[in-house]
Order: C-alpha cells, then sequence, then structure tokens
C-alpha cells in the first residue's frame, strides 16, 4: 500500500518550484540572451498554434472528407462488389489463373 507523502517532501517541491520561478523572473528582467531566445521560441510557438487553429477552422472539412469516404458501402464510396472488367481488361477466351499447391 502507498505511504501518504508528509509535509516535508511536499514543501521541498513547493520551496524548489518557488526557487526556480524566482530565478526564471531574474533572468526574465536581466533581459540576457537565452531569455531572448526563449521570447523568440515562446512567440513562434503560440504564433504556429494560433495559425493551425485559424487553418483547421478554415480548412478541416476539407481534409476531414479526405479522409473519410462519403457514400455507402463496404468502405465509405467503395462498392460492395467488384465492377465488371471492360474487353481490354479481359479476354473470354483466356483462363483464369487459380493457386495450385
Amino acid at each position: 500500500m502507498a505511504e501518504p507523502w508528509d509535509f516535508e517532501f511536499m514543501s521541498r517541491i513547493a520551496d524548489s518550484c518557488l526557487s526556480f520561478l524566482y530565478e526564471f523572473v531574474d533572468d526574465w528582467l536581466a533581459n540576457d540572451m537565452r531569455v531572448f531566445i526563449f521570447k523568440i521560441l515562446l512567440s513562434w510557438l503560440i504564433f504556429s498554434l494560433i495559425a493551425i487553429h485559424f487553418a483547421w477552422k478554415i480548412y478541416g472539412s476539407t481534409v476531414n472528407n479526405m479522409y473519410y469516404r462519403q457514400g455507402s458501402g463496404q468502405n465509405g464510396g467503395t462498392p460492395d462488389a467488384s465492377p465488371h472488367l471492360s474487353s481490354w481488361e479481359s479476354n473470354a477466351g483466356d483462363n483464369l489463373k487459380t493457386h495450385r499447391d
């Protein structure tokens, strides 16, 4: 059975999270190169997510229709039976090939 977490363990986790947050804020206010790169990457991520969201709103139904066939049949638009072969695909005089053991 799992032992309950004691208060000391939880306070250590909270202290480490707070120290990380204070260090992050200090670095953010210092405007060094790491923070500059982080700001660029964060803004690129946010911009990309917004662009994906709007693109999916505009083109989502088109993409969905491309991957899911519409219609009735075995697999969406696929007919249940094989289509009739035209004359150039099969000749009446040809014997059908079968697998022999």
